[in-house]
């Protein structure tokens, strides 16, 4: 026996094909080695998730909606031929905003101002109230028939009453847009403190600390997420309760200028007041939204660049 046969005869055998397979397909398999040095595939995001997680395109994408919205309005009343006596355009709004825009200037700051002062006194006293009724199960059982009862009334049948009492003007508007903004307040502020959990008041209380401690320290940061969510439902709500007050008595605010302007079939006019009071309580809305995420940013979950 020479060598060579020795040494072929020492070799492992090759491993046989499993059932069913050639020995072409054996041979086509990658090895282990192969394998295990490969470098990981990575997957990439489809194009659409990227470009929409882009940071531009979430800041753009508001705008882009709104101009298209404002496009759609224009080309539909062009199209369908809508007499502007019925529905003006868009650009006929916008022009007439820098046509009236003294006097418009002069309505949208009565109307501003009477909003934030109403919507001020909703924030004190929903925040009181709602400290009450979240923190004793007695005042909550004792006031909340009464206020859902009062919730429940239109504020519109409120305001006659009111200019009975105060006379047509600025009080009735602040009177109004409190009345219609303190509520969201209350039950948003007294949920955040309900919901502490029993677990934790019972160890806090085996610390040693007392009921003040606890609704200090505990209860009010933790309804902290809960205050500022209604703060910007409540900003939308006051600008609603100033207007409707300035529709049915009163002398200065958009409400007042819609009335007039409607009263002379000035239709472009209006639906300017329209869009100033809905880019107040855009304007509004978006400086309580920054608030919150700038006090609350501990109780928010990163996005992770979604």
């Amino acid at each position: 026996m020479t060598p060579t046969s020795n040494a072929a005869s020492t070799r492992p055998p090759a491993a046989a094909p499993a059932s069913g397979e050639t020995a072409a397909d054996t041979a086509a398999k990658p090895s282990r080695a192969a394998t295990a040095s490969a470098p990981p595939v990575r997957k990439r995001r489809p194009v659409l998730k990227r470009v929409a997680g882009h940071k531009g395109t979430k800041r753009a994408a508001p705008w882009v909606t709104t101009l298209g919205l404002f496009v759609v309005w224009e080309l539909a009343v062009r199209g369908f031929d809508v007499p502007q006596s019925v529905l003006p355009t868009a650009s006929e709004s916008f022009a007439a905003i820098w046509t009236y825009r003294d006097a418009i200037w002069m309505h949208a700051a009565q109307t501003l101002f009477t909003t934030v002062v109403g919507f001020a006194v909703a924030v004190v006293f929903g925040l009181v109230l709602g400290a009450l009724v979240g923190s004793s199960r007695t005042i909550y059982d004792a006031l909340n028939p009464m206020l859902i009862g009062f919730n429940s009334v239109p504020k519109v049948a409120v305001v006659p009453i009111l200019v009975m009492w105060f006379g047509i003007g600025t009080v009735p508007a602040i009177l109004t847009a409190f009345l219609i903004s303190f509520f969201p307040i209350v039950v948003n502020v007294a949920t955040g403190l309900a919901t502490l959990e029993p677990e934790l008041r019972d160890v806090l209380r085996s610390l040693g600390a007392t009921r003040r401690d606890i609704l200090m320290k505990v209860g009010f940061p933790r309804a902290m997420p809960f205050f500022f969510a209604s703060l910007k439902i409540a900003i939308t709500l006051a600008f609603v309760g100033s207007v409707l007050s300035e529709t049915v008595a009163s002398d200065l605010g958009v409400g007042y200028l819609m009335i007039s302007a409607s009263s002379k079939f000035n239709m472009p006019l209006l639906f300017a007041g329209l869009l100033v009071i809905a880019a107040m309580g855009i304007a509004m809305y978006e400086l309580f939204n920054q608030i919150e995420r700038r006090s609350t940013r501990w109780a928010t979950r990163g996005s992770g660049g979604q």
